[in-house]
């Protein structure tokens, strides 16, 4: 049930609570996972004043860059590799997030540039703005 707490919920939560002591964005999109949806999920992006976005269930157009980005995920981490356990994932999916995606991996909605060079390139430093 929405909003109360989830034996899945630490597997979003931790990594959420990990991404905002880096940098808080103006906006979070998700779908309408429980885990996402619990009270204690949704009460942590508030305390950082981070905008909700939530799709509509068979609506993945609502947000396409982050919908793109799970799928890129999907097709470029996960399903070609195993794991071991738990420990593995979080591991392999945060390195292909902070290495690969952010500071190999080309966007054309960046100009073909990755996030990193665009960052530096816009002389944007998220980082700076954090509360």
């Amino acid at each position: 049930m929405a909003g109360e707490s989830t034996p899945t919920q630490p597997l979003t939560l931790r990594p959420l609570e990990q991404a905002l002591r880096q940098s808080v964005p103006e906006l979070h999109h998700f779908d309408q996972g429980v885990e996402y949806l619990s009270n204690v999920y949704l009460s942590t992006l508030a305390q950082h004043d981070v905008e909700i976005s939530v799709a509509r269930r068979g609506c993945p157009w609502k947000n396409g860059y982050a919908e793109r980005l799970i799928r890129t995920l999907k097709e470029e981490e996960v399903h070609l590799n195993d794991y071991d356990n738990i420990a593995e994932v979080e591991a392999r999916i945060g390195h292909f997030i902070q290495q690969v995606y952010n500071y190999k991996r080309s966007h054309s909605a960046l100009g073909y540039l990755t996030p990193a060079e665009f960052e530096q390139k816009t002389c944007l430093n998220f980082t700076e703005f954090r509360p």
